[in-house]
């Protein structure tokens, strides 16, 4: 008999507890920790913070769905990993043992490393649903009397596509009600160009995102160093290509959304051999961890360089088809040790996106996502906007349902190879 733990509730979290579900023999348990009894689909935050879902929406309470797939389901979070005794120790002070760890916690979203940034401080998030619950009522606020907005991803950001996403939907929500001629934005970004998106750009992403700003009125700044921000005014230095400054900028604004820098959680950060400086965990090429071989990692906590040096910071994104690719390998690798035999899964680390704007969007494929490609494929469409919602819907009823299918893979390469055909692109998905 093997005890299996997943820690986290969140997209990896709860695909690998499906996918071990399915894995495990039938004397192992698997137990799935998470903070809250809720899954939240974070792909569709944006929309809540303009209004256009509620939380309700896109939530599913896990309690039923675990126990429909024997998961053993615990809500109360943990408070640190111990690796070297095998063990998590929980909130609450308990500490459950296990034979193998699945990491799926997510990051630690490092607000504070910046003066006056994030919820409690000027500006508005959407990386969590509470955040963008929160930044809906600011949005409202700010409706009632508009001004200036500053979106963007401040230095070590390594997400890149929701603050996109959320510039365009702001911009379609503000021309929907008529006041987007009251409202000047800017996106300022730590990426050095535009649709670099952490990845070094896909396809003609560079091109295709400027486009969309010109036409939507967007100023923007790149390579940008956030230092503080005060009351309704952002503090900006301009980072030139050796490192100096080369401009500073105070953005005067009613409303901002900046996505923060990443790290790891607290329950993982300074564990030597587990985990960089950061906080992130050290994996294999099979998602194992080197020094602890019964730890596996998965999503947004796995450790992985920038794809090149910047004049400002820039992490690489996980996207959700990365990261169901790393959950699937993982269950594989463990349900072979627990049968003695050795862990040979990889996973394909590709990039399947779809970005809305609201109104359109931008689709992009990149086989792998860290280049040199395969596949370096990116097109923009109507098409892309009603391809998300549908995915949304899909993954919800799969998600509730508790079936463990390559939900990436089997609906957005469908959606993509039909767009190929409407929309055709050079190097398009095969």
């Amino acid at each position: 008999m093997a005890e299996i733990l997943v820690l986290g509730a969140g997209l990896g979290g709860t695909l690998a507890a499906f996918e071990l579900a399915d894995q495990a023999r039938a004397e192992d348990h698997v137990t799935l920790i998470g903070q809250g009894d809720a899954f939240q689909f974070t792909p569709s935050n944006p929309w809540v913070a303009v209004g256009w879902r509620d939380r309700a929406d896109i939530e599913v309470k896990l309690d039923r769905v675990m126990q429909k797939r024997r998961v053993r389901f615990i809500t109360t979070g943990a408070k640190r990993v111990d690796p070297a005794a095998s063990q998590v120790m929980l909130d609450d002070g308990t500490t459950i043992g296990y034979d193998y760890l699945v990491i799926a916690t997510g990051p630690d979203l490092a607000f504070d490393e910046i003066p006056g940034l994030g919820p409690e401080g000027q500006t508005q998030s959407i990386c969590q649903t509470g955040h963008a619950e929160q930044a809906r009522t600011a949005f409202e606020a700010f409706c009632a009397d508009p001004g200036p907005i500053v979106v963007g991803a401040v230095q070590g950001a390594s997400c890149f596509g929701p603050a996109y996403e959320f510039a365009y939907i702001l911009d379609t929500e503000l021309r929907k009600r008529k006041l987007r001629d009251r409202v000047p934005m800017s996106f300022v970004t730590a990426e050095p160009y535009i649709g670099h998106l952490g990845l070094d750009g896909v396809g003609d992403t560079k091109s295709l995102m400027e486009s969309e700003f010109r036409q939507r009125h967007i100023k923007w700044i790149t390579n940008a160093r956030v230092t503080a921000v005060d009351p309704g005014l952002m503090h900006v230095e301009e980072v030139a290509a050796d490192g100096a400054v080369a401009a500073k900028h105070d953005l005067p604004f009613r409303f901002s959304m900046m996505l923060p820098a990443f790290r790891g959680v607290a329950a993982l950060r300074g564990i030597d051999g587990l985990t960089n400086p950061r906080g992130f965990v050290m994996v294999d090429a099979h998602q194992r961890n080197p020094r602890f071989p019964n730890v596996f990692a998965v999503g947004v906590c796995v450790a992985i360089p920038p794809v090149g040096p910047t004049p400002v910071p820039v992490g690489v994104p996980k996207t959700g088809f990365m990261i169901e690719s790393m959950v699937t390998a993982t269950a594989r690798n463990i349900g072979a040790l627990l049968r003695g035999q050795p862990a040979a899964a990889r996973p394909t680390w590709n990039a399947v996106c779809l970005a809305d704007f609201g109104d359109g969007g931008v689709a992009f494929v990149a086989q792998p996502q860290i280049p040199p490609r395969n596949v370096n494929w990116a097109a923009k469409g109507s098409w892309v906007h009603l391809a998300k919602i549908g995915f949304e819907k899909y993954f919800l009823r799969k998600v509730r349902s508790g079936e463990s299918e390559p939900f990436y893979e089997r609906f957005l390469m469908n959606q993509l190879n039909i767009a190929k055909l409407k929309e055709p692109a050079s190097d398009a998905p095969a």
